[in-house]
């Protein structure tokens, strides 16, 4: 008897090119066991890919961030992929079932099943296109969408651009600024969602663009402590900060406010492009940070859909 070669990757090296050439060698015999292993690498590619989402949207400015600790990292971030598909976290089933059930139905096509010869069954879904879409399986949870550029977004990325759309999409409409580059400068201004401002008793200011409370402020007010920079130097500073009732009124507001102040015109007039929108942003003197562009522009085009 000839010795099966096994196909499971989760215990070698991520790029053995030699594995995956097994691996698809296997997956030509169609066994469940093949099936399996695919799905597995799948998962493992999957994962990869919302790692390099998160990577993607986080600052990199320090010391040791520079091209070879990047190639280092994604090495590392491949390898851990690996590891964590081997765990599992759900995909790899879902793609058993899923593919599992279009081979069926590619038979029962085949033999005409349903008596008719089949032509009435719907196409199933391919995996790709779960992926794409956001699609579930039968029974199986939606799957996180791709961004323009083809990137999985991370799921605290996919939470936070869910929650505040409807918002951003009525301040759009009110300034024609994309909702997505209002959703970008909200995700750089409070992290995402975890560095909201507090209120005095611990409440959420719904302060999602770090707008400050002027003289001329009528409004509740939330006091914090922030970083602003004077001649590139960052200081530590406590500043008031406008206080909302709902994240509604704090995009309803920053459409005012860009609409209203001639210092954003060309913010408005930014015609679709994230860059010119975020520089815009940075002349306009909206933030201190000289990075503030850079920043904003790279969240706009790699983490939202």
């Amino acid at each position: 008897m000839i010795a099966s070669t096994s196909t499971d990757l989760s215990s070698k090296f991520a790029l053995d090119t030699q594995g995956l050439g097994e691996l698809k060698k296997g997956a030509k015999t169609g066994s469940p066991a093949a099936l399996k292993e695919a799905a597995t690498q799948f998962e493992a590619m999957f994962i990869n890919m919302m790692m390099k989402s998160m990577r993607d949207a986080t600052p990199q400015e320090g010391m040791l961030d520079n091209e070879q600790t990047k190639t280092f990292t994604g090495m590392l971030d491949q390898q851990t992929s690996q590891n964590l598909a081997k765990r599992g976290m759900g995909l790899a089933d879902v793609l058993v079932r899923q593919l599992g059930a279009q081979n069926m139905g590619q038979q029962a096509l085949a033999i005409g099943a349903d008596g008719k010869g089949g032509k009435d069954m719907p196409a199933p879904m391919d995996a790709a296109t779960m992926i794409k879409t956001g699609a579930p399986a039968a029974g199986a949870p939606a799957l996180p969408l791709t961004t323009a550029t083809g990137r999985v977004q991370a799921p605290h990325v996919r939470s936070f651009q869910e929650k505040l759309h409807v918002h951003a999409a009525e301040a759009e409409r009110a300034t024609g600024v994309p909702a997505k580059f209002m959703l970008g400068q909200a995700a750089l201004e409070t992290g995402w969602g975890k560095r909201m401002i507090r209120n005095a008793d611990g409440s959420d200011s719904n302060n999602l663009f770090g707008i400050k409370a002027g003289p001329n402020w009528k409004g509740k007010v939330a006091t914090a402590v922030t970083t602003e920079y004077v001649n590139g130097r960052p200081q530590t500073r406590v500043e008031k900060f406008r206080a909302y009732d709902s994240p509604a009124d704090s995009f309803k507001d920053y459409a005012k406010l860009l609409a209203n102040n001639s210092r954003y015109e060309k913010v408005i007039d930014s015609g679709g492009d994230a860059a010119a929108f975020a520089q815009g942003l940075q002349r306009a003197g909206y933030a201190t940070d000289p990075h503030y562009a850079t920043k904003l522009t790279r969240i706009i085009k790699n983490s939202l859909a």
